[in-house]
């Protein structure tokens, strides 16, 4: 488990982190989220030990990483997949790290399978892709065998196929009832692998919740699907819902919930065939939820009429 209480921490002027609590538990992937500039890549570090907070802190299994004897014992993390030497192999490396921490060579094997790079043990970093370093850096997270890892944009750089694969793995190390901390500015890769969302802006808290009831806080409509849709409008439009028609035909309601179409339905004797509620996706709420937070926001270009034609 990973507990984060009060954390702040300040770099001269700029307040980085502030007043930041949140918990990451077992058996999920716990997707952190936030805009550029939010504080998450300088939290995962206070995590790491790697920076002091002014105040608060930051405990794994209730403990400072910094206390471990063993620490990748208990937690396994991959912050930077470029932080490697270049001239070493994939193998060497590994062992490097495994004999800091009393890790046998079988694991370092293991490890190395794990995430598909035992044909590449013995070539150097150096010429390693992005992809294949960020599969060095998860088998360095996994040498231990932790039942705490943390993961800051380990899609960076990775295939279709290495996506999919590490969505699985992290699912996999959740199911095992392991903590999973995820940070990824991928929403569509976030919304299929993590259970839970932190979501942060401006070092401050914003949501801390279950990916369904993220869905549920910004619903945009329901998708209502009835033989009898010219009765079923003009009774929604008078409780004053808004209903539009979509191209198959179903019925896209908002300004009244679920419930509230069923109920309207069955008082009136009008058959429904379905009933769907639709949240925003992750990518909108996400938008919504830190509107407020960006640090570096774009604004939109307006083309001259001349600027168009020559487009």
């Amino acid at each position: 488990m990973i507990e984060v209480s009060g954390l702040t921490m300040r770099y001269g002027g700029t307040l980085a982190v502030d007043e930041l609590s949140f918990a990451v538990k077992p058996g999920l992937v716990t997707g952190f989220l936030g805009p550029n500039g939010a504080g998450k890549s300088t939290t995962m570090r206070a995590i790491l030990g790697l920076e002091v907070p002014d105040s608060g802190e930051a405990l794994v299994d209730g403990r400072p990483y910094a206390s471990l004897r063993r620490p990748m014992h208990a937690m396994g993390a991959l912050l930077d997949a470029g932080a490697v030497h270049g001239g070493r192999t994939a193998q060497a490396h590994l062992h490097c790290l495994a004999r800091s921490n009393g890790i046998g060579r079988r694991r370092v094997a293991a490890s190395l399978e794990q995430v598909g790079l035992t044909e590449v043990a013995g070539k150097r970093i150096g010429g390693f892709s992005l992809g294949m370093k960020q599969r060095l850096g998860i088998a360095a997270a996994l040498l231990g065998d932790p039942g705490v890892l943390m993961f800051d944009e380990p899609l960076n750089g990775l295939d279709p196929e290495g996506i999919r694969w590490i969505r699985d793995l992290l699912r996999s190390l959740a199911a095992e009832g392991r903590t999973v901390l995820l940070s990824s500015h991928l929403m569509n890769e976030m919304a299929l692998t993590a259970n839970h969302v932190v979501v942060i802006g401006r070092g401050r808290l914003i949501a801390d919740t279950a990916m369904e009831s993220l869905a549920e806080r910004f619903q945009r409509d329901v998708l209502v699907r009835t033989p009898h849709p010219a009765r079923l409008v003009p009774v929604l439009a008078a409780r004053g819902a808004k209903v539009s028609t979509e191209g198959d035909g179903g019925l896209s309601v908002s300004g009244i919930d679920a419930a509230g179409i069923g109920s309207l339905a069955l008082a009136s004797g009008i058959e429904l065939h379905e009933l769907t509620p639709r949240g925003a996706s992750l990518e909108e709420a996400f938008m919504e939820l830190t509107e407020e937070s960006v640090e570096y926001g774009a604004r939109p270009i307006h083309l001259t009429g001349k600027e168009k034609a020559a487009r």
